[in-house]
């Protein structure tokens, strides 16, 4: 129960940090451009920047389920009096993003807490698959945003923000009735001497799977405006087919998941499954450039479920790696790593999509998942295993 109220949690707060980008159409209807749209969808990633170390520095200290009450509910708050605040979109675009920035920050939160979560009620022969089911909440709370939040915005942006601030709220509930902080270690027992970030391997987990994130988000970002401008699509439909390949997008992490406990390696199937999502952008931005609309679409629904499949793998290296004592710093480090390029990748992919088109833009971004491939430490994992390293958790 404690696994599927950690579910719950990640993915309210990932529908509200993540979903931003499916009211782009509604934006663009307003008189926005498509850079101003895209920089307000990034508002909820750049708002999470200032905060997620913050909050693993707290969640180490103070335990996950007080950090996951608080982050939710402050978010939830923020949202509701967000919405409350806004007469429209042309005349508020400050005060969205704003609020947007505000629930971006506090709803942080859900990300390193949930991941100790994960550490601390699981053992290692279990913890890839916990920590995939765990990483199914990014998908499935796009997917709920991919559902709801287009025909939400129809009737205006203070509709959307309710109901993304109550998602929050309920989830606040669950987490205060169902969550329980796991035993603690006691000093010394199982945890790392010393700093884990003396080693380099940390760092270029950190590196690749922030790399990993700029596809992601490319195919988050604009695949909603892609399937309407480029395919000829109508918001609504192409919500609730993006949806379903959100829900696929789920299923790899889970199998990613399985495929890791089963090899007894995180860092193999990452580096493959790189691989994989740089051969789909390939496809999707040939397609695009060609004019190819049904093979843009298979690969723009494959390039969605496989650019969000590392995920769960690199949190749960980042962890194992970084042992009980510094997991909630070193995933705080982790996600301000991989946010940081996930808040500028809208607005730049923005202006390279205006001046290359969308075939340009999916092609710049193949670039990024090979050069993360190559980085992925899988020596240092496979030199561990023979020395008859575990990890420290």
């Amino acid at each position: 129960m404690v696994l599927v109220a950690g579910l719950v949690a990640v993915a309210a707060g990932c529908t509200v940090q993540y979903g931003t980008p499916f009211l782009i159409p509604a934006l663009l209807a307003d008189g926005l451009t498509l850079a101003q749209a895209g920089l307000l969808a990034g508002c909820p990633v750049a708002g999470l920047l200032g905060t997620l170390l913050l909050w693993g520095v707290a969640a180490d200290r103070w335990g996950e389920r007080l950090v996951l009450s608080c982050g939710l509910g402050l978010g939830g708050a923020t949202l509701l009096v967000g919405a409350l605040t806004l007469d429209g979109p042309r005349h508020a675009m400050t005060g969205l993003a704003v609020t947007l920035v505000l629930a971006g920050a506090a709803t942080a939160a859900v990300h390193a807490a949930s991941g100790r979560l994960v550490l601390g009620w699981f053992d290692a022969r279990e913890r890839g698959r916990a920590m995939a089911v765990r990483q199914c909440a990014q998908p499935l709370g796009v997917a709920a945003a991919a559902l709801a939040l287009p025909p939400l915005a129809g009737l205006g942006l203070p509709a959307a923000l309710v109901a993304l601030g109550g998602g929050c709220l309920v989830a606040t509930a669950l987490v205060i009735v169902i969550v329980r902080d796991p035993e603690r270690p006691a000093h010394g027992d199982g945890q790392r001497a010393g700093s884990p970030y003396r080693e380099p391997t940390l760092w270029r987990i950190h590196g690749a799977s922030s790399l990993l994130v700029v596809p992601q988000f490319v195919i988050a970002t604009y695949s909603l405006v892609f399937l309407v401008d480029g395919l000829g699509w109508a918001p609504v439909p192409a919500g609730r087919l993006l949806a379903l390949a959100q829900v696929g997008g789920a299923a790899t992490r889970l199998a990613a998941g399985f495929w890791s406990d089963r090899v007894g390696s995180r860092l193999g199937p990452m580096r493959l499954l790189a691989a994989a999502t740089g051969l789909s952008l390939l496809a999707l931005a040939a397609a695009s450039l060609a004019g190819w609309s049904a093979v843009a679409l298979a690969a723009l629904l494959a390039s969605t479920m496989l650019a969000v499949s590392t995920n769960g793998l690199a949190f749960t290296a980042v962890a194992e790696r970084a042992g009980s004592a510094w997991a909630g710093r070193a995933l705080g480090v982790q996600n301000t790593a991989q946010n940081a390029l996930a808040a500028a990748t809208p607005p730049v992919f923005g202006v390279l999509i205006a001046a290359l088109s969308y075939g340009g833009g999916f092609a710049v971004s193949i670039a990024f998942p090979v050069v993360a491939g190559l980085l992925v430490p899988v020596q240092d994992e496979v030199s561990g295993r023979r020395a008859g390293s575990r990890g420290p958790c």
